[in-house]
């Protein structure tokens, strides 16, 4: 399976396991309330072809808070962290969500890193509005008073009306911290609660990726509409627009297997 390995990244205040030691370098970001370790499974499986690095991105897991967030700051901050793991050898890159736009801004501000760039169930475009997916669970998270809980039994049956979807709840609960005594959210929460229009939006660029791109759907998500297509045309001119069916917005952790098979023919 290869080693494993905590990076030298935290320098940049950005958290990096380094899994498998082979000659391709692949790299993933989460999305919003994830963690490096949600694709623990997938660089497992490539470890013998790949390096891979899990990072966890700012605000996030075991990386650093920021005061404020901003993509083209987030995206200088995580490639400063890779390039501290790889040198200046360039990677895969593959995004999710939240870290699908880190992704693209990083392919759109530092092409000469990424060989190939892979996005998954996310858009150039503005993601949600204030009645959206995203401001509904985190805004679940913080209607919980985490000073009346004594476990996590309790904080999930708080979550279960507002989150019935038991594995959404369980994504979102992998955040949930016990520490001296008392329950809190690892992620930095009320910023990414507060910053959610930015988070949901992306920059203007007039640069363009020109690297082959992989576009993943989830057949039932409302992430990937086919109006975006000009949108993610315009910047990644080599889009190739692949629909996970039967998946939701997280398509690793709903369709792993088929999320295995894009992996390999996006590394070939």
């Amino acid at each position: 399976m290869g080693m494993t390995s905590q990076g030298t990244g935290a320098d940049h205040g950005v958290q990096i396991q380094r899994v498998g030691d082979g000659p391709k370098n692949l790299v993933f970001l989460h999305g919003l309330m994830g963690r490096g370790k949600n694709f623990s499974r997938f660089a497992k499986e490539i470890s013998t072809e790949c390096t891979v690095l899990l990072v966890d991105l700012p605000n996030h897991g075991a990386s650093a808070w920021t005061e404020t967030i901003d993509y083209r700051e987030t995206a200088e901050q995580v490639s400063a962290a890779v390039e501290a793991e790889l040198g200046e050898q360039p990677y895969h890159l593959v995004g999710h969500s939240m870290g699908g736009k880190v992704a693209m801004t990083m392919a759109l501000t530092r092409p000469e890193l990424i060989e190939k760039l892979m996005v998954v169930d996310i858009a150039p475009v503005q993601s949600w509005n204030s009645g959206g997916e995203f401001p509904h669970l985190l805004g679940s998270l913080r209607s919980v008073d985490l000073t009346a809980v004594a476990n996590r039994g309790e904080v999930d049956e708080q979550l279960s009306e507002p989150i019935p979807h038991p594995t959404v709840r369980g994504f979102l609960m992998q955040n949930l911290r016990h520490k001296d005594g008392q329950f809190g959210w690892q992620p930095n929460l009320d910023l990414l609660y507060s910053s959610l229009d930015t988070i949901g939006g992306f920059p203007e660029f007039d640069s363009t990726f020109d690297g082959p791109v992989t576009w993943v759907a989830g057949g039932e998500s409302q992430y990937v509409k086919e109006e975006y297509r000009p949108a993610m045309k315009k910047l990644f001119p080599q889009v190739r627009k692949v629909t996970v069916k039967g998946a939701g917005h997280w398509v690793h952790s709903q369709k792993p297997e088929e999320f295995t098979q894009l992996l390999r023919h996006f590394l070939d």
